[in-house]
């Protein structure tokens, strides 16, 4: 089985700053700069070296220094360190998504399993690429589909017309449901992936633009660790520019979203209909009722448990047991609730007579 953790998504070209400033509209704050190559994109709060990344704000300026070149509004300028390429731009969201575009062709919309170099004849009611990995005792059912250079570990059953896109990782023991698609994921050992599951499409990534909602590339990965439980139906996308996580024994119900950049913890349960919106963090050990919804950004603390249909804004400390929309700590959501109803039983009361 590969150990190696694969590059789902390479640049197209390494283009020069210069290069980028022209593909973006932008212009250099220092000429001299200009030759300096781009081998990638990485987040401003993880940045790579050879990377372009993108400021918005002041405070977003620091610790940069390792980019090879940082696009900004001409306000973040002097801000910058010196030694990454500067280029100046009115929208550095906007731009930084038109040069991924631009690297990045197929960083949007599904993976390919096409199994571009034929077909192995040992999986004849399949479709298994000659370049995949299959360890022994792996089953693959009638009309799955396991893409170039995927890797599949001993023991582990992929489901019929389930898509295992190409260079995706799965390990030993692991159950892969009917109908599910895996892409842009590297999967532990154990791990059970119920029919219809989605792992690894496009996280929502849009934001407004001249000709009307433009979409960022989504280059990350989605990563599900071992003795992981998916329900049917579920949804996981990968991550924009860092990798959405699974945390090890994880129990996730029928019907869940997971955005993009989202890590969930250790041994957390997720009740079915639950909404995680993008970049939330789940600590280890959290419970989460059918039909939470959590919005964007947000951590949730170890140890948590979180009522039903509760809609969560802000972060919960470790430990805490939250309830309602907006989601309070259990005692002040009961006390209000007490409150609330005493209030509207108070009107139905009959008024003494004079």
């Amino acid at each position: 089985m590969r150990s190696s953790s694969p590059q789902f998504l390479k640049a197209s070209e390494s283009p020069n700053a210069r290069a980028v400033a022209q593909i973006c509209d932008g212009h250099l704050a220092d000429e001299e700069r200009g030759d300096v190559v781009i081998e990638g994109l990485s987040s401003v709060s993880d940045p790579k070296p050879g990377t372009l990344v993108f400021v918005q704000r002041k405070g977003d300026c620091q610790g940069l220094s390792v980019a090879a070149a940082v696009l900004c509004p001409q306000d973040c300028l002097e801000l910058l360190p010196q030694g990454p390429a500067r280029i100046v731009v009115s929208k550095p969201q906007a731009a930084f998504a038109r040069v991924g575009r631009h690297l990045y062709p197929e960083g949007i919309g599904p993976a390919r399993s096409s199994a571009e170099e034929g077909y192995r004849a040992e999986y004849p009611d399949a479709r298994v690429s000659k370049l995949a990995e299959i360890e022994d005792g792996v089953i693959v059912e009638a009309g799955a589909v396991i893409g170039d250079h995927a890797a599949i570990g001993k023991d582990t059953v992929i489901g019929a017309n389930a898509v295992i896109a190409n260079s995706c990782q799965i390990g030993r023991g692991c159950q892969i449901g009917p109908g599910a698609t895996i892409q842009y994921a590297l999967i532990g050992n154990d791990v059970m992936v119920h029919g219809g599951v989605q792992v690894g499409q496009d996280g929502f990534g849009f934001f407004p633009g001249a000709s009307g909602l433009e979409k960022m590339p989504q280059l990350g990965r989605v990563v599900i660790q071992d003795r992981v439980e998916i329900g049917a139906n579920s949804t996981i996308d990968r991550g924009t520019l860092g990798d959405t996580v699974i945390g090890e024994g994880t129990k996730i119900d029928n019907l869940v979203q997971i955005a993009h950049n989202v890590t969930v913890g250790r041994y957390c349960v997720i009740a079915g209909h639950v909404g995680l919106s993008g970049s939330v963090t789940l600590g280890d050990g959290c419970m989460l009722g059918g039909r939470v919804g959590i919005a964007d950004h947000v951590t949730v603390g170890r140890n948590v448990q979180i009522a039903a249909s509760s809609g969560v804004m802000n972060d919960i400390p470790d430990g805490e047991r939250w309830a309602g929309t907006p989601a309070l700590p259990f005692k002040e959501f009961f006390r209000q609730t007490a409150k609330l109803r005493k209030l509207a039983t108070a009107d139905k009361k009959p008024k003494k007579s004079e």
